[in-house]
């Protein structure tokens, strides 16, 4: 069950996000997760609900996961299709010679937190992260 680790993995990237701006709380995440990247959503969200009450900014935390359907690409004549149906062979030229675009990926798309403010009001934000295969970060931050 690798899911334990890759909920570990996540939680401890958003709990290190969260102590650098001063954040109260994480409310909501959302996470896209791939047809083929192997994670089986029903056991990452059991792992996430006993995970989250380990937590120091997650406890009440929803996990919302997206499903990226799995594309790959013919290099032969150009043609997309879905993976999941087709495995590793065009239907159009009938060759092997493709390889996956979309479907594999575990993204943080975004998540939602409350932040306190000195005039101790919540002031919810919502920040925009992508986990790259789960290696590295690029952060946006958008307030509502």
């Amino acid at each position: 069950m690798h899911e334990l680790g890759i909920v570990f993995h996540i939680i401890e990237k958003l709990e290190k996000i969260a102590k650098e701006n001063n954040v109260k709380e994480i409310t909501k995440v959302n996470l896209e997760i791939g047809e083929v990247s192997l994670v089986i959503p029903d056991y990452f969200l059991d792992v996430w609900k006993w995970a989250i009450k380990k937590s120091t900014y997650m406890k009440n935390c929803v996990c919302n996961i997206i499903r990226i359907e799995a594309i790959s690409y013919c290099e032969e004549c150009g043609q997309t299709f879905k993976t999941t149906k087709f495995a590793k062979i065009c239907p159009k030229c009938l060759t092997n010679k493709t390889y996956l675009v979309t479907g594999d990926e575990v993204n943080i798309k975004d998540i939602e937190v409350l932040e306190w403010r000195k005039d101790q009001r919540f002031f919810r934000w919502s920040f925009v992260y992508l986990l790259v295969k789960l290696n590295s970060i690029i952060v946006f931050i958008n307030s509502l």
